[in-house]
């Protein structure tokens, strides 16, 4: 018992929402001490089910936690509550934040620079809430050995595996290229069930026979799990556009082209999607 109080934590958490939320209650339920971010009272009573302690600002979150998770839906919200919100100034020396939020690369390289007493991890997730609940969500993180190790109980909680793959702001990347490589293996089965549809053969026969020939693969059975690719794409469009647009975005920065990937990716989220996603 006393090695497993030695790894136990005070988590301070922002963003206990559809993803957030299941993170919150496994963390609870791992004995670890989660303080989470609630702005309403219906807010709060929400934490208060998950099994949190729920306080109403954010340097309430920060006080005397050991990590602080941060999982809102834009980099536009990372930076609104990490900077603008006083969460990154009120964390104490040797803590550890720990971003969830997949956005631009360069954020998180803002956070670390501003108080580099704080360390700071991107660890931008693969998977979706059931997979939280179940304990296996996958985390790309990005950030310092040391650092990794400290949070590792507390990510240990939902994140399965956790795979860190470099510095700070590589885990960003690594989201960005896989989700960029997801949209583009979507266009290339739309545009295969479209070629299918010209020559007479059905779309589900189709993706139920792929999927056991030698192009199958896990967004084949997903999709084929929804029906067809365009309820698939209906499905998830609004988060896929969203990191599109951010890889999109943060390529044409640093001049960098996406290539092939250019053409596909536009079958799956156009303009018009684009900018719905960032609104």
């Amino acid at each position: 018992m006393d090695e497993e109080q030695k790894t136990m934590s005070t988590v301070g958490f922002v963003g206990a929402g559809r993803m957030g939320a299941p993170m919150v209650r496994r963390l609870a339920e791992a004995g670890h001490d989660v303080r989470a971010l609630g702005r309403t009272s219906e807010k709060r009573r929400a934490v208060q089910e998950l099994g949190a302690h729920a306080v109403s600002e954010p340097g309430e979150v920060a006080d005397g936690a050991d990590v602080v998770v941060v999982c809102v839906f834009t980099d536009d919200q990372v930076r609104e509550v990490c900077l603008d919100g006083g969460l990154l100034d009120a964390m104490p020396t040797g803590s550890v934040l720990v971003v969830h939020t997949t956005g631009s690369p360069r954020t998180v390289e803002e956070l670390a620079a501003r108080r580099p007493e704080v360390a700071v991890l991107d660890a931008p997730v693969s998977g979706g809430p059931h997979d939280i609940a179940a304990g296996h969500i996958t985390l790309f993180v990005g950030g310092d050995d040391a650092a990794v190790e400290r949070a590792r109980p507390v990510l240990a909680a939902y994140g399965e595996p956790i795979v860190h793959v470099g510095r700070p702001g590589a885990g960003q990347w690594v989201k960005l290229i896989n989700n960029t490589l997801f949209g583009a293996q979507l266009g290339m089965l739309r545009e295969a069930v479209s070629f299918g549809g010209r020559v007479g053969v059905d779309e589900t026969g189709l993706l139920s026979a792929i999927g056991h020939g030698s192009a199958a693969s896990r967004v084949i059975g997903l999709v084929e799990a929804r029906g067809s690719v365009q309820s698939f794409i209906d499905s998830v469009g609004e988060f896929i556009g969203k990191d599109i647009a951010v890889v999109r975005g943060i390529a044409a920065e640093t001049g960098n082209s996406l290539g092939a990937l250019e053409g596909l990716l536009d079958t799956v989220v156009g303009e018009d999607a684009l900018s719905e996603s960032n609104r």
